[in-house]
């Protein structure tokens, strides 16, 4: 009997169903994968925001991650939110024996609507703690320049900070061109050299978990036996089709969500 590629995601939850945890089991179903999760966090959010964080106590995140690789053969694992030092501390405790294991860290640190997802120190222990454990961090425009300690607004700054990022915590990093201005949207990836990811920017305001979607993504390749350049390509190439997919999705009155199953049903073609 074939097993799939089991794949942990590490985040929060989201009850409207498009971001955190719920949008990482949507994706890493929709591309093959089996996914386990721990929880760090209850949110109480819907499309138009966020409005109470509930953080899970550090020891009950670790005891989840625990409880999955005393029962589970995990091929890849994405964290998302994690939002306060002591449970980043306590994530990176569980791991620290599986370096194996290709991590993809979403430094995930405000909602889509502005809320605050991460305490100051919890930035810190993303620095000491998992971004040396990982395989590839996938910071946003914002994210990068909390990380690097300086503004981020450019390709070029991109292409600076991704190597200066690289040189610092010895992990790729792949940052994300979304809040770019123009018609085409570009990634960068540095984990030695330079790789660029090119995509038309889709008028659309149904983005809400984009970056929990892509990096669910990424480690889902990973887990499939993918080399990170070419995971990142798969996973960029599966993201496009979410997006146009759920481009008009009539769900919720605020920032809606992709549609994780653009093959599996025909959202797309019925609104060509």
């Amino acid at each position: 009997m074939n097993t799939p590629p089991i794949i942990l995601s590490i985040a929060g939850s989201d009850p409207s169903g498009g971001a955190g945890i719920q949008a990482d089991i949507k994706a890493i179903s929709a591309l093959g994968g089996y996914a386990a999760t721990a929880i760090t966090a209850i949110t109480v959010q819907n499309t138009r925001g966020v409005t109470k964080v509930n953080y899970l106590p550090p020891v009950v995140v670790s005891e989840q991650i625990k409880a999955i690789f005393n029962d589970l053969e995990v091929s890849a694992i994405k964290i998302g939110m994690t939002g306060q030092y002591d449970i980043v501390k306590a994530i990176s405790y569980a791991l620290i024996k599986r370096r194996d294991i290709p991590v993809v860290l979403d430094p995930v640190m405000v909602a889509t609507g502005g809320r605050k997802l991460a305490e100051s120190k919890a930035v810190d222990a993303l620095r000491l703690f998992l971004l040396p454990q990982c395989k590839v961090a996938t910071p946003n425009l914002l994210e990068a320049s909390v990380l690097l300690g300086k503004e981020v607004r450019t390709t070029d700054d991109m292409k600076q900070a991704a190597i200066a990022l690289w040189q610092q915590y010895h992990c790729a990093f792949l940052l994300k061109g979304g809040h770019l201005e123009g018609d085409e949207m570009v990634d960068v990836l540095f984990d030695g050299q330079f790789h660029y990811f090119n995509s038309a920017r889709i008028a659309t305001k149904n983005l809400h978990g984009t970056g929990c979607t892509l990096s669910a993504a990424i480690a889902t390749f990973l887990g499939r036996g993918c080399g990170l350049v070419e995971a990142i390509g798969n996973a960029k190439e599966y993201m496009d089709k979410a997006i146009a997919a759920g481009c008009h999705l009539n769900v919720g009155e605020g920032n809606g969500p992709v549609w994780h199953f653009p093959d599996s049903y025909p959202l797309a073609d019925e609104q060509a």
